[in-house]
């Protein structure tokens, strides 16, 4: 990943979760407040827009539920550049963290 802006909370912990596997936006919303011990919260129109952006960015796509009575609820995953996106996000936060322990 080329050298860009760092990445917004919200941003990470939904590729983060994605990371997991394919899931729903309410399930990401779910899982990101697990994650973070309730730190983050992400509201339903952050999620919307940043699943828009991500997608327009080719990290994520959208995904058909195959599960019965589900077919109409969006999934999203993960695509490799979404991946590569979040470990590049990761190492940057490790060199951060490995110049505060200089200090």
């Amino acid at each position: 990943m080329k050298k860009s802006e760092p990445m917004s909370e919200s941003y990470y912990y939904i590729l983060l979760c994605l990371a997991k596997g394919a899931n729903h936006g309410y399930g990401i919303m779910q899982m990101t407040e697990s994650l973070s011990g309730g730190e983050v919260t992400i509201g339903s129109g952050t999620m919307y827009g940043a699943t828009s952006n991500m997608i327009k960015k080719k990290w994520i796509r959208e995904i058909m539920s195959n599960e019965p009575g589900q077919e109409r609820r969006r999934l999203y995953q993960l695509t490799d550049s979404g991946r590569e996106a979040l470990r590049a996000e990761i190492a940057r936060l490790r060199r951060m963290l490995e110049n505060a322990e200089e200090v």
